[in-house]
């Protein structure tokens, strides 16, 4: 979902300055797979890479599978990120994720949040996982940067959403799992729908091609610029919408858009996760970038991506 995002926007900056855009889907090259990365860098020899891929899902997903996502993320990472610096890459941007902060750290979540208290469980995994890849991109500057001119950036992402998301029933975030079990519902003709947890959680959410944007923005930052905005161990920049909403408020808007009209009930039962994540991104707006999709137009533009992409079997 990302990595598309931004080869779309790449693409409408390639009009105005020509490139040539590099891009692998998974089926082509196996990012887990070291011996297959060293080799597509060493043929391809890129100037800018921009590491969006990951292995990605919802509070499930993330509960079921932790032992495939700490270590298809961990050795992604490690090995793209070696990779370009042995192929020569000076420029590289790393997508994380707003579970890097502590599950009660104080909101919104400043960048310097970071390590200073306890994971949400359920997302650990994950969250560790992207924490290591930060580290390695300042691991790599700190070593390399004068010698080599590494210059390895970071971005942290609210919660996305938009075209090209996973909509699968059981793996997939809160969005697109809202999205599907609406419109089933809706299809179906039933009264009621269930939305895990019991609701009350807040969650920030950013429209995926205004992440692309921020993305784009960062990476084409002066060094001078972004190394007077960030630290050396401390240089990740955070990208979000700038406010919440309760996952009861996101299930009406959700409901909304899809053209559901029945009852919505929330199971206490099942996990909430962490209780709010709002990120602080006041850095990234003085530094030029503003979101410019709205939640209730997103989320018509994400049912929609559904429709078009989704089996009619559903």
């Amino acid at each position: 979902m990302v990595g598309s995002a931004i080869v779309r926007t790449l693409k409408r900056r390639a009009d105005r300055a020509p490139f040539e855009l590099i891009t692998r889907a998974h089926a082509e090259l196996d990012l887990v797979d070291q011996r297959a990365v060293r080799e597509f860098f060493a043929d391809e020899r890129p100037d800018q890479v921009y590491l969006a891929a990951a292995r990605v899902g919802g509070i499930h997903a993330n509960n079921t599978y932790p032992a495939d996502f700490i270590y298809d993320n961990l050795m992604v990472e490690a090995n793209v990120i070696d990779a370009a610096f042995r192929s020569g890459v000076r420029q590289l941007l790393f997508l994380g994720s707003s579970c890097i902060y502590p599950r009660n750290a104080a909101q919104p979540m400043s960048e310097e949040a970071l390590l200073t208290g306890v994971l949400e469980p359920t997302n650990e995994p994950y969250a560790i996982a992207k924490i290591a890849g930060i580290k390695l991109c300042e691991s790599y500057n700190r070593q390399y940067g004068a010698s080599h001119g590494v210059d390895y950036r970071s971005v942290m992402p609210t919660n996305l959403y938009g075209p090209g998301d996973n909509y699968h029933p059981e793996n997939s975030h809160v969005i697109p799992a809202l999205i599907r079990r609406f419109h089933e519902a809706r299809e179906a003709g039933l009264s009621q729908v269930a939305v895990w947890g019991s609701g009350t959680p807040r969650r920030e959410f950013l429209f995926v091609d205004d992440m692309a944007e921020a993305s784009v923005h960062v990476m084409n930052l002066s060094h001078e610029v972004y190394s007077q905005h960030t630290q050396p161990m401390l240089s990740h920049i955070n990208v979000g919408w700038g406010d919440d909403v309760s996952i009861a408020d996101l299930a009406r808007a959700v409901a909304r858009a899809v053209g559901y009209v029945g009852d919505i009930v929330f199971d206490a039962s099942k996990p909430d996760g962490t209780p709010r994540k709002l990120m602080d991104s006041r850095r990234l707006q003085s530094l030029g970038w503003q979101p410019q999709i709205s939640l209730d137009d997103g989320l018509k533009l994400a049912y929609r991506d559904f429709l078009s992409s989704t089996p009619r079997s559903v």
